[in-house]
């Protein structure tokens, strides 16, 4: 087959991707508790808000509407039916516009939100990566919040004791450990997270935008840990607005619109698919 029959073929199978029925990663034939290889099953996942119709400016004001039975709200569905699994070792993208519900979904997976319709299923355990801050206390230490976030994740205080090198070399915090981290910067919140985060080699790890906060140095650091964590069996899904990035960090992706699963499946042709619904980007990065 030559050159332009490979191109021909590419964007014919790049059109019915897109023209067919939003497809789900993996099938639902086995049973969930009955493969342990499967460390995430998302079913019919569904997610409704309800916001006020009108401007509220105070506490008082809201209550008040309350107890008078004049709040009028507007439902808005974040999600509509989202379904995929994710086997140990495997890699997801999430990709999509602001608000497409990328943030919203690993919320869910991470079990910080209930779903308003659906279920989602998980083994192992997880370490989300979600919020620059998220899980510290910004008034203690750093040393102090690498024990914290290890009693989080259940570790006790001796495991966390014997990680504590590893985790303050690789944050390249060894200065900055004695500091509160209301001093810190956001890069150095990220660097310590992340730090803590792939030191406890969590079968799930959860990652919202955060790496791209920090020097060029350090993300090509967290880009081979990774991927040595990916060798390891550690199973990621991961948020970016960074084609390049996800590209280089996952094996599958989803694509979101409106809160709707648009396409699944290999992350070439899912990334291609939602590169080309809208204008070309520039210095890699989609908005």
């Amino acid at each position: 087959m030559n050159s332009i029959d490979t191109e021909n073929s590419i964007i014919a199978e790049l059109a019915e991707l897109k023209n067919a029925a939003p497809p789900k990663l993996q099938n639902f034939d086995t049973p969930f508790e009955e493969d342990e290889s499967i460390l995430i099953e998302a079913r019919d996942v569904s997610m409704k808000f309800r916001m006020p119709t009108e401007k509220i400016d105070s506490a008082k004001e809201f209550f008040v509407k309350l107890l008078k039975g004049q709040l009028r709200y507007q439902s808005f569905e974040v999600l509509k039916n989202i379904s995929f699994r994710v086997k140990r070792g495997e890699s997801l993208g999430l990709i999509g516009r602001n608000g497409a519900g990328k943030s919203t979904l690993l919320r869910i997976v991470a079990g910080i939100m209930e779903p308003t319709g659906g279920y989602v299923k998980t083994r192992g355990n997880m370490v989300p990566l979600l919020k620059l801050g998220a899980g510290f206390d910004m008034n203690a230490t750093g040393e102090e919040n690498i024990y914290l976030n290890g009693a989080m994740l259940g570790f006790s205080k001796k495991e966390m004791r014997a990680k504590y090198d590893s985790i303050v070399a690789f944050s390249e915090l060894e200065k900055f450990m004695k500091v509160p981290l209301k001093n810190y910067s956001s890069g150095m919140l990220t660097r310590l997270g992340f730090a803590i985060a792939v030191d406890v080699h969590p079968d799930i790890m959860l990652i919202d935008e955060v790496l791209a906060v920090g020097d060029a140095v350090f993300q090509q650091k967290c880009a081979q840990k990774i991927d040595q964590l990916k060798s390891e069996g550690t199973t990621f899904i991961v948020v970016s607005h960074s084609i390049t990035q996800i590209r280089r960090l996952c094996q599958n992706a989803i694509y979101l619109k409106n809160g709707e699963l648009v396409a699944a499946g290999d992350v070439n042709a899912v990334t291609k698919l939602y590169s080309d619904d809208f204008p070309k980007p520039q210095n890699g990065k989609i908005k």
